[in-house]
């Protein structure tokens, strides 16, 4: 919730949140110190001020029923509710103040044309490796770097349409990206879905502290993909590339392409014919012009890349590569997701842009680099392990199975700062 509303000093505290304690060594997103409210908070604070137990026991409930009601879901596969398991949503929001969210923004634009221009460089000359910015590993030890689509350029080398940043902010107020999500990024629909939902939970509190709306953002994200014309000059329709109810942002998948009026398809609902994308009507085959994916880069094709996969669609990257159909992402994109990228990215923004990183990375070492990975031997038990390439090692390793592993294989792993995240409160049992 962005707010540009600003209120006086005042000692009053929304019902319940009056025993509130923020927690010790952390930054508390509210409380300036105890009992005393942040001044971009005052305005909802004051508003709900009258609000007892009961009521905001009422409203909490409120929205676990709205959320079932509309069938909003996050399937995690390992959790005991299945494919059935509910979103859950908290009773406050995060407000952020205008002058706050403009420098975010601007830093978050920043990182996307960043990492747009990086994959730009490294599916096309490969500048930065030529000249030794960049360790080659970081490139050609990554499994997704996808390589049918090096030498290929999407049109305006536009490989992102969209960005996704994990964000955390620090104690001392600061903000940090912890993660770049640039393959198919998710959480939009789920961001627009709390909005909905608390926006009638708290409707005369919401309209009142004059929230910033997110539907242009969606209108402009309409509009720009049904704008996009192929290498032929050619428009057709834009739809939703989903990889199927098993996923777990399905919910994501389908309720976006219903807000902004794509088809939502699955990989059998498309084909290839003479390089150009179809989808399967039964009015006969129906040209595609551009294609939002949420399918991951190595699934999309099985001629080219994962020979196994029945997600994605036979002859697809030829019609990328023929200009025949405009991906958002563009394959290939997850390239640049690894956090092994987050030591170089400053370096990388005076190359490619010529700018100072607005948004600075979490501290992070790659143990591909020798001095690097030294630090992190002497570190270990501070430091947070990751794997650099390919998914999470299954089970935790003990100190002595980490250390050995890191001194076997250094360039598959990520070391980051353990960090202490902001606080919010959340409505548990009968109080804040």
């Amino acid at each position: 919730m962005n707010t540009g509303q600003q209120a006086g000093p005042s000692a009053a505290t929304a019902g319940g949140l009056g025993q509130y304690q923020p927690a010790p060594g952390a930054y508390d997103e509210v409380m300036a110190a105890p009992g005393s409210p942040r001044p971009h908070w005052l305005p909802l604070l004051e508003r709900l001020s009258g609000l007892g137990p009961e009521e905001w026991a009422t409203r909490r409930d409120t929205v676990g029923r709205l959320l079932r009601e509309r069938g909003v879901t996050y399937n995690v596969y390992t959790d005991a509710h299945g494919r059935d398991r509910p979103w859950e949503l908290d009773l406050l929001p995060v407000i952020i103040p205008a002058a706050e969210w403009a420098r975010l923004e601007a830093g978050l634009r920043q990182r996307a044309r960043l990492l747009n221009a990086l994959l730009a460089d490294l599916y096309g000359p490969q500048r930065l490796l030529r000249e030794g910015k960049l360790p080659p590993a970081l490139v050609q030890a990554n499994p997704a770097f996808v390589r049918p689509c090096h030498g290929w350029a999407p049109p305006r080398d536009q490989f992102l349409f969209f960005y996704a940043a994990d964000l955390a902010r620090l104690p001392d107020g600061t903000w940090c990206v912890l993660a770049d999500r640039t393959q198919a990024p998710s959480g939009a629909g789920y961001a627009l879905e709390n909005r909905i939902t608390l926006a009638r939970v708290f409707e005369p509190e919401a309209r009142e502290c004059r929230v910033q709306r997110l539907a242009g953002f969606f209108q402009a994200q309409r509009d720009t993909l049904r704008a996009l014309r192929t290498a032929g000059g050619e428009t057709g329709q834009v739809v939703l590339l989903t990889p199927g109810p098993r996923n777990e942002a399905y919910f994501e998948h389908a309720f976006l392409a219903r807000y902004l009026g794509f088809p939502l398809v699955e990989g059998g609902d498309l084909t290839v014919r003479e390089r150009r994308v179809y989808v399967k009507t039964l009015e006969g085959l129906q040209p595609v012009s551009a294609l939002v994916r949420r399918v991951d880069d190595l699934y999309c094709d099985p001629v080219e890349l994962r020979a196994d996969s029945s997600l994605g669609v036979p002859g697809f990257l030829e019609a990328a590569r023929a200009g025949n159909i405009i991906l958002a992402n563009a394959a290939g994109a997850g390239l640049v997701e690894t956090p092994a990228w987050l030591p170089f990215l400053p370096g990388l923004c005076q190359d490619l842009l010529g700018e100072e990183l607005r948004l600075p990375s979490v501290p992070t070492w790659w143990c591909g680099q020798a001095a690097a990975c030294d630090q992190v031997l002497e570190r270990l038990g501070q430091l947070v392990v990751k794997r650099a390439f390919g998914p999470p090692a299954a089970g935790a390793a003990t100190a002595a199975e980490l250390e050995g592993a890191l001194r076997q294989t250094p360039f598959d792993f990520v070391a980051q700062q353990q960090i202490v995240p902001s606080r919010i409160p959340a409505w548990t049992g009968d109080r804040f």
